[in-house]
């Protein structure tokens, strides 16, 4: 074989196929996006990032990754024909001719490994920038419009939205790059090796009747009714991995809840509660696995069965034409790698049905979440103007998500510097109408007039976020720093860029732990000042040295620590307008005078309205609003 036009027909090849494929490729696309619920659901997700009117770059390299997936398909054929090359070479006792393949072998090899180097580093740097985008996305829409609260009043809500945003995202962008390029290698693989075994084949009989290059038939018609077969046997994979991420997701979801809530658990003494419910959660993961083994085992040894009896197909055909020495043993062998390598990528879809499947599921997981923020969005909601320094509530009418009348033509105001405590019986509809206020609660009819600037609104349980007590003092406003400290955490990219050199700690929960405790430092000496004042008067001084530790404060304060940390934003905030819901439920009578007397001495201008059924905080509120519970209402003064 002359390997110097081979090297050139080579290069011809790769420009010819590559402008075929990816005129192709493109095609390909549009059609399935156009005409397939899947392709659909793809473009969905991720059209916007390969559209040219955000960045080229994305294309760019999709069209990178492409060629060199052709030119690893072009490498499998030299290897092919080098295979020819060397075996002639031993059947003739060629030493030079041996030798020389050798050597060939080297030059491949080589530029096969620097291909494959290159084909990984540009695939994962694709992966990383497409999942960073797609992440964004999910976070933004999940975020943006509180779809994350509006989703839980949706007649069938959304599970595990933390893992279809971090998991399934990452399985998303990687599958798709995968199989995509799986399937390109598998069809241009199949073209070039048909042609190599066209060349190579002879004639075949078959019940008297003989058949001209019948080997290329027979492996297309083997394939395709395997093929068939497994498509059959493995469908209801896709079924069972969409439930084995659910299932999973909603055991460690349950674990989560265990952590979360192990002080109240242990008060109740509800170990065997919990135990048996995740217990029930584990069995559900176990019987889908098992479930899914049994399917796999059916899949699977099909699988092989076909792949084994094709092994030596290639040897019982050509058997015959090798003994009587019409083929060479480089022919031979040629003929049994190319029929495995032609037998391979047309089993491509068989052997990848799984993934497929389990990528059909994933593609239903963040559908799924994207129609549900969808819906979320088109819920109604109330109508909430930002104007003026005066709360306005304008025929207010408050239902439940049934239909049920909470509050009906509610007209009120309270201007700036005014206190409305508002009261009822349990379940008459405070909070909601706080949600209400707040814009969240969409089974509302009604103007809302709300003061210009910041609102705050203080719960009951107050959130903590994760970071330092600083940031929890601030939330949900940014932290002021001088220095940008704990945006970066330096201690960890090092630690991560030592692990990159290979040599990775020995005690990682150490490392993680220390690491994390450093993430802050102090801010300027204003704010840090400012900041011990808030906490020395909300009674909490003896926290001020701790300012900057992070730890998990939901769990180390109380929460009447966490209540009294909640008026300390206040102070620090300055809102035009606070909403107070059972905000010192937790406190003694003398701290919840303490806390009000402190609103009032410090924030002499805020609007403030409460929730709560305590008598002693009629003192603190001149205007009452009493809910009756059945769309009536009251306003009295003293």
């Amino acid at each position: 074989m002359d390997w110097t036009s081979e090297l050139i027909s080579s290069g011809l090849w790769i420009a010819k196929t590559y402008a075929i494929t990816l005129v192709c490729f493109a095609l390909t696309v549009w059609l399935l996006a156009k005409r397939t619920v899947w392709g659909r659901q793809f473009w969905q997700l991720s059209g916007a990032y390969f559209s040219p009117k955000r960045s080229i770059r994305p294309m760019l390299a999709v069209a990178f990754i492409l060629f060199l997936t052709l030119a690893g398909v072009r490498l499998q054929v030299l290897f092919s024909n080098w295979y020819n090359t060397m075996y002639s070479a031993l059947q003739d006792l060629n030493e030079a001719g041996f030798w020389l393949a050798m050597w060939l072998f080297a030059a491949l090899a080589t530029v096969h490994v620097l291909r494959s180097l290159l084909d990984f580093y540009v695939q994962q740097a694709f992966t990383i920038h497409w999942r960073t985008w797609l992440n964004e996305q999910m976070l933004e829409r999940w975020l943006g419009g509180e779809s994350y609260y509006r989703t839980q009043h949706l007649k069938k809500g959304i599970d595990n939205p933390d893992q279809r945003i971090q998991y399934d995202v990452t399985v998303f962008v990687e599958s798709s790059l995968t199989l995509s390029m799986g399937v390109v290698d598998a069809l241009v693989s199949t073209v070039a090796f048909t042609l190599i075994l066209w060349g190579l084949s002879g004639p075949l009989a078959l019940f008297g009747t003989e058949i001209p290059r019948g080997m290329v038939f027979l492996v297309f018609v083997y394939v395709l009714v395997a093929t068939i077969f497994a498509i059959r046997i493995g469908r209801p994979l896709i079924l069972l991995n969409f439930l084995n991420e659910r299932f999973n997701a909603d055991y460690r979801y349950a674990l989560v809840r265990l952590r979360e809530y192990a002080e109240s658990i242990a008060f109740y003494a509800g170990e065997k509660v919990e135990t048996a419910l995740l217990k029930h959660r584990f069995a559900q993961v176990i019987s889908n696995a098992w479930a899914i083994v049994y399917r796999s085992l059916k899949f699977l040894g099909f699988n092989f069965s076909v792949t084994q009896a094709a092994v030596v197909f290639p040897f019982i055909i050509q058997a015959q034409r090798f003994f009587s020495k019409q083929i060479s043993l480089g022919d031979l062998m040629q003929t049994a790698q190319a029929f495995g390598r032609l037998q391979d990528n047309l089993s491509f879809f068989r052997n990848a049905y799984d993934n497929f499947a389990s990528y059909r599921a994933t593609l239903d997981r963040l559908t799924g979440f994207t129609q549900a923020i969808d819906e979320a969005a088109k819920l109604p909601k109330p109508e909430v103007q930002s104007t003026g320094q005066a709360l306005k509530l304008n025929n207010l009418t408050v239902r439940t998500p049934t239909g049920k009348l909470l509050l009906e033509n509610l007209n009120t105001q309270v201007h700036a510097g005014q206190a409305m405590l508002i009261r009822g019986p349990s379940g008459s509809g405070k909070t909601t109408l706080l949600r209400a206020i707040a814009g969240l609660w969409p089974y509302c009819d009604g103007a809302i007039t709300r003061p210009q600037g910041q609102m705050l609104f203080l719960a009951q349980k107050p959130y903590l976020p994760l970071g330092s007590l600083r940031d929890a003092l601030h939330y949900p406003n940014a932290v002021s720093r001088s220095d940008d400290a704990g945006i970066t955490d330096t201690e960890t990219l090092e630690a991560a860029a030592v692990a990159s050199a290979g040599h990775a700690p020995q005690n990682l929960d150490k490392l993680v732990d220390n690491t994390s405790r450093q993430s802050t430092q102090a801010a300027s000496t204003t704010a840090d000042q400012r900041a011990r004042q808030v906490l020395d008067a909300v009674q909490l001084g003896h926290l001020a040295d701790r300012l900057d530790e992070d730890a998990d404060w939901s769990r180390i304060l109380s929460l009447g620590e966490q209540q009294r940390l909640a008026f300390g934003r206040l102070l620090l905030a300055q809102p035009a307008a606070a909403f107070l819901d059972e905000a010192t439920s937790a406190m003694d009578e003398g701290l919840e005078d303490a806390m009000y007397r402190l609103v009032a001495q410090h924030l002499p201008d805020t609007l403030l309205i409460s929730v709560g059924h305590r008598s002693t905080l009629v003192r603190h509120h001149p205007v009452q609003l009493n809910l009756k519970g059945d769309g009536g209402w009251e306003i009295s003064t003293h």
